[in-house]
């Protein structure tokens, strides 16, 4: 059975948040999104610098890596806390692995689509504006960022599917984009590729997206990204792909590299992604 934690959200905050007291680019709020076969599933909040009641925020929500077996909101933790400081609202989602819960690809797709739908049904509650949210993860997390906006089934059952889960517009990590032959995952996800594969369902209107790729990416095949980026630009959509000569699989993560050169260059590049959807304003920040 899967609960929304609407009645006693008030309760909650006042033990999760720190003192009740803005906690803007300091501790973030810890909420609880959804409770399914004796899982709590949570989030991390961070409110935007200089938050403002009155005002609402476009919403960046991130999604953790790690092939759908393990994996920490701990690896997109920096990212949050700098967009944070640019002015959106962003998230940090948890959601089921195999290592921790048993789980299968199907049911990470299934939690970040209702990670999505609970922010979007308390639009209001967190001062998020719903017309501008955007996904983003790294590999398994890109995955699944993209997950929520491109597959059109794959939702948690019980839960009101008239609220979309679809963001405004995705920034994706070395994503996992195809599940078919050839593509990551397809030996434990076979014959249903289809139904979870983001490369095999593709549709008009995708949002516009931004894509960062290493050359020497040992999970993901050479040329997969350009046949992505090729598909999405045949059906009128906007795909900005950025390659990075002889980089491995998570280059861009935070102290991967000396002087986090790929950190602050990706960061960099979704900032001005950003600006050009008018989500942010402003020089970027980041050095």
């Amino acid at each position: 059975m899967i609960k929304y934690i609407a009645i006693t959200y008030v309760f909650l905050v006042s033990i999760l948040s720190v003192n009740g007291q803005d906690n803007s680019l300091g501790t973030p709020e810890k909420i609880i999104y959804k409770i399914v076969k004796g899982d709590t599933l949570t989030m991390e909040l961070y409110k935007p610098n200089g938050f403002k009641k009155r005002k609402k925020y476009p919403a960046l929500v991130f999604f953790f890596g790690g092939g759908w077996v393990g994996g920490s909101v701990d690896q997109f933790r920096p990212q949050a806390e700098y967009f944070a400081s640019r002015g959106m609202l962003t998230v940090l989602v948890d959601y089921r692995v195999e290592n921790r819960q048993g789980t299968t690809p199907f049911d990470a797709v299934a939690d970040a689509k209702s990670a999505m739908r609970f922010l979007r049904s308390h639009a209001k509650q967190y001062h998020i504006n719903s017309d501008k949210m955007v996904a983003s993860g790294g590999s398994a997390g890109g995955h699944l960022a993209a997950a929520t906006t491109m597959l059109p089934g794959l939702d948690e059952a019980g839960e009101d599917h008239n609220i979309s889960t679809k963001a405004q517009a995705l920034i994706l990590y070395n994503p996992v984009i195809d599940n078919g032959p050839g593509g990551y995952g397809y030996d434990r996800i076979g014959d249903r590729f289809t139904e979870i594969s983001p490369m095999h369902n593709i549709y008009n209107d995708v949002p516009p997206t931004i894509i960062f790729q290493g050359t020497n990416d040992k999970h993901i095949p050479n040329g997969t990204m350009e046949k992505y980026k090729a598909q999405i630009e045949a059906v009128g959509g906007q795909c900005e792909l950025h390659l990075y000569n002889g980089q491995p699989h998570g280059f861009f993560n935070k102290g991967k590299q000396p002087g986090d050169t790929y950190y602050i260059e990706t960061t960099l590049a979704a900032d001005e992604f950003l600006q050009s959807l008018n989500y942010i304003k402003g020089k970027a920040t980041i050095n």
